[in-house]
């Protein structure tokens, strides 16, 4: 299924690449890198607000700007990215650490501003988890356990397994500075806009949710 879904993204891009070269206007493609810091919005079994902190991560990836109308562009991606958060509770802290392809499509304005061009741009995303750990400390003692995606957890299920659903879609929105030699850097904000937690089985009536949200510093390149 992973391979499937990675497959058809890169199909997706690759097509969107080849779209680009019948454009006359000059197509430029983009690689950028840096560091993520991210957080869980939590609320447990009852709906209530849970606490989180950030943690940091990175990401890294390419973009193709597609040119629409002067200034304006459709810029699809493809990125590696990390993300979670870590819950200080009175017994022990726990750590979630998830890892996703991700494909951003975003909407961009790049405009002429000195000698280079300020840009800014929003839109949705489309993620797909492909690993991810809880850690568990308790004083002295820590434990790491291995993070499995379902939709579902059913009866059967060990409950000793952390369980997320691979999937995640939300909205990005970030801005930057361009420099004539195509080196770019930008501050980008994300929100997770659907639960990544499963439903339980066990649990009927839980209005648990969990949802990604972050920002982000970048630096790249485009020729």
């Amino acid at each position: 299924m992973k391979t499937k879904i990675i497959s058809i993204i890169t199909i997706l891009l690759f097509s969107l690449t080849f779209v680009t070269a019948q454009n006359k206007e000059k197509i430029s493609f983009g690689v950028l890198g840096g560091v993520n810091f991210q957080n869980l919005n939590e609320k447990d079994y009852d709906g209530d607000k849970i606490e989180n902190k950030l943690i940091t991560g990175f990401h890294v990836g390419a973009n193709v700007p597609i040119p629409i109308v002067p200034e304006f562009y459709f810029q699809p991606g493809i990125l590696f990215s990390t993300k979670g958060g870590k819950h200080e509770g009175n017994a022990a802290t726990t750590t979630t650490s998830l890892s996703y392809i991700e494909v951003p499509l975003n909407f961009m304005y790049k405009g002429l501003l000195g000698n280079g061009y300020v840009f800014i741009g929003l839109g949705p995303y489309i993620g797909y988890a492909v690993m991810g750990k809880v850690k568990y400390e308790s004083g002295s003692e820590s434990e790491k356990r291995d993070i499995e995606f379902q939709n579902v957890v059913e009866l059967e299920d060990p409950l000793t397994v952390p369980y997320y659903k691979a999937f995640d879609v939300g909205a990005n929105i970030f801005f930057g500075y361009e420099m004539p030699v195509g080196i770019f850097a930008q501050l980008n904000a994300q929100l997770g806009l659907v639960k990544i937690n499963p439903e339980y089985e066990v649990l009927p009536d839980d209005d648990s949710s969990i949802k990604n949200t972050g920002f982000g510093l970048s630096l790249g390149y485009r020729f």
